[in-house]
């Protein structure tokens, strides 16, 4: 599952990231493999001067691959993080190529709110306080919110009879 809770003797912190699929060996194994698919059929073509007219365009194709996989990764960077203390919650969303966006709240005041149908994805998970609504783990499946939604509402709960 792409969360992890870490926990210290005056905090709770929830670290929550994007699947990633391809790792930067699977990445050079891909590329590696591409190239070697593109270059059977030069071998055709050797000693002619069509392997200088394909050689190009399939450079070139090898190259945007490489740019939009490297992309992508970078895309990957983004994440958020989520920490639980007995008088602040504060969640941290950091973007790629965008600045960080950053809400707080009293956690005795927020609702972690689930909505199964209405949202704009399955399963939507916001945290609501402070008059303002945060989205939380837009990136995550819609059955691995739901468990996000039980695991923070209890560690609130427990929170808040902890407090008492």
């Amino acid at each position: 599952m792409p969360y992890r809770w870490t926990e210290t003797s005056d905090e709770q912190r929830l670290d929550l990231w994007p699947h990633r699929s391809l790792t930067p060996q699977g990445f050079a194994i891909f590329i590696g493999i591409t190239a070697a698919f593109f270059l059977i059929p030069l071998l055709a073509l050797v000693g002619t001067v069509l392997l200088w007219g394909l050689l190009p365009f399939l450079a070139g194709t090898l190259a945007l691959i490489w740019y939009f996989l490297r992309r992508n990764g970078a895309d990957l960077q983004l994440s958020e993080q989520l920490v639980l203390r007995h008088n602040e919650i504060h969640v941290t969303r950091t973007n790629p190529r965008q600045p960080k966006q950053i809400w707080q709240s009293n956690p005795y005041w927020v609702r972690v709110i689930l909505d199964e149908d209405n949202g704009p994805v399955p399963d939507y998970l916001t945290l609501k306080g402070s008059d303002r609504e945060v989205e939380l783990g837009a990136f995550l499946s819609p059955e691995e919110r739901v468990r996000l939604y039980h695991d923070l509402r209890a560690r609130l709960n427990r929170m808040d009879r902890n407090a008492h």
